[in-house]
């Protein structure tokens, strides 16, 4: 069976009953404040009154002259008519020394017992209080009425019944009601404006609407592999998504920290919290290469922030590393093509022109020249990958006119596959990045030397190039720095894969600038 469903409160209308209860009990703290000043100020100055009569009373000769006589009820009403009209008491009664009334200004109470409360007239004082009769509140005064031998012979009596609450309420202030009731209309008039703000800041938005949003931020946020963290003007964290904790290695929560307590390397920190930063920068962070984009957050105008997204390029520079290799490898490829077609253009004159002599001995010279690179690399070189990557730059060194050599000191056993692999990636980057760097320079040259210390492989290449400027020495590892024109995307990935390869495998890579520069890689040594 349909059933309509049940409207809820808009947040403004929430904020309005809130509002009204507020207002409601402050009203009922103000009325029940003003209720009891004004019992009090009733009771202080009804009660000393009620007591002043009552003295009065005891004090007359009539009543301390007919209180012993027979039948006192009427020769004391006059003196008790007499005190009601001064006084405005409710009640005005003379009793015995035991409480018993004897006359009264209601004729109902005589001979029933006064109510005394906790009054000590009958050991001869004079009292102010409140009592219970007849199930109503009074304040009383009490006086002893004495003789001349100074005996009790009656007790005078005077009370009060107290107002209503009604009645002391509007006792207390005669336009308390009036106060009271400016003010409540004040308060609504405060709390429907203050309803209509909420409503106009919160753009009409519902309580509900806001828990939907923030659940769906937090899932989205959450759900994507990219990370993303969010950094304020103080340099606190205010969100992270479980992708920028994964990417950047933060354990435990992130949010309220500073970035600078978060344990990350100082170029990630300075890209956090950089507000200048906007492009691409590629960071190596542990053993992963990330790519970080920062731009600066504002609200209605005012800067509140940095976000920084971040990418996992790891598995796109070993691609890129593939392509490179591949590129390397054509690269190698259309040199000798081209040094063996200008040698096959030059043996083919030679036969045309009969020179037969002259071809034997120019074949003769190439075969020697390519069994000398092949010997003095094989010879040094155990490890097959690798002796053929080095003769196979030699070709592409002399294409671009650049002296490519082997140190005679240098000496590599075979490896491990793996080993073997990564070692031909880091040569190969670093042996085009030389030859590029030096071909311009007089007599361009590149040296690799490499040994085995301890259990360690230590590569070095050398270059007479301009080096690397002292203010570089970082940039060229982490920041995708490159000077030369990007081509596929793969300009600048070089060295940071050189410097990821070295990290991953437990080694490292350092720079050296002065006549040329020194690249220095260690290896954990790992044999076939």
């Amino acid at each position: 069976m349909w059933s309509p469903r049940r409207r809820r409160l808009t947040l403004a209308g929430q904020f309005l009953v809130l509002q009204l209860v507020v207002i409601a009990l402050v009203l009922a703290i103000v009325g029940a404040i003003s209720v009891r000043q004004s019992t009090a100020s009733f009771a202080a100055d009804r009660g000393a009154q009620m007591r002043s009569v009552a003295e009065y009373l005891a004090n007359g000769a009539v009543v301390r002259d007919q209180i012993t006589r027979p039948a006192p009820a009427r020769s004391l009403a006059p003196p008790i008519d007499r005190a009601v009209s001064l006084s405005g008491a409710t009640d005005v009664t003379i009793a015995d020394p035991d409480g018993l009334i004897l006359s009264s200004s209601d004729p109902r109470l005589i001979g029933e017992q006064a109510a005394l409360g906790d009054s000590r007239v009958q050991a001869g004082r004079g009292w102010i209080g409140d009592v219970e009769t007849r199930g109503r509140r009074y304040v009383a005064g009490h006086a002893p009425i004495i003789d001349d031998s100074g005996e009790v012979v009656g007790l005078a009596i005077a009370e009060q019944r107290y107002p209503t609450t009604w009645a002391r309420l509007t006792d207390a202030a005669g336009d308390l009601v009036l106060y009271l009731g400016v003010g409540a209309l004040l308060g609504v008039a405060g709390s429907l404006l203050l309803a209509r703000l909420v409503k106009r800041r919160t753009r009409g938005l519902e309580p509900q609407e806001f828990a939907t949003l923030a659940d769906h931020r937090e899932a989205l946020l959450h759900s994507i592999r990219e990370g993303v963290i969010a950094v304020g003007t103080d340099g606190r964290v205010t969100m992270a998504n479980d992708g920028a904790r994964e990417l950047l290695g933060i354990d435990g929560a992130a949010v309220g920290r500073r970035v600078d307590d978060l344990g990350l390397p100082a170029e990630v920190a300075t890209i956090l919290t950089d507000g200048s930063a906007g492009a691409d920068a590629v960071l190596l962070v542990g053993d992963r290469v990330v790519v970080f984009n920062q731009r600066s957050a504002s609200s209605r105008g005012q800067g509140i922030g940095t976000v920084t997204t971040m990418r996992d390029r790891t598995e796109l520079v070993s691609m890129q590393s593939q392509l490179s290799s591949n590129l390397s490898i054509t690269d190698t490829l259309r040199a000798q093509t081209h040094e063996f077609a200008n040698q096959l253009h030059t043996i083919s004159g030679l036969v045309q022109l009969g020179e037969y002599d002259e071809v034997t001995t120019l074949v003769g010279t190439l075969t020697r020249r390519r069994a000398e690179i092949s010997d003095a690399v094989t010879r040094r070189v155990t490890d097959p990958a690798v002796a053929a990557l080095l003769i196979a730059k030699s070709s592409v060194a002399a294409e671009n006119g650049v002296s490519l050599t082997l140190a005679s000191t240098s000496g590599l056993p075979a490896l491990a596959p793996t080993a073997s692999a990564d070692l031909t990636t880091v040569i190969g980057n670093l042996v085009d990045n030389a030859v590029d760097a030096c071909k311009t320079s007089p007599h361009p040259s590149v040296e690799v030397e490499l040994v085995v210390a301890g259990d360690e492989i230590v590569l070095e290449v050398r270059d007479n190039g301009p080096g690397v400027p002292e203010g570089m020495v970082d940039a060229i590892f982490t920041r995708g720095f490159s000077t030369k024109p990007d081509v596929l995307g793969g300009r600048g990935i070089g060295l940071p894969l050189v410097r990821l390869i070295c990290s991953q495998r437990g080694g490292s890579v350092t720079v050296e600038h002065g006549d040329g520069a020194t690249f220095c890689v260690r290896l954990p040594l790992e044999l076939a």
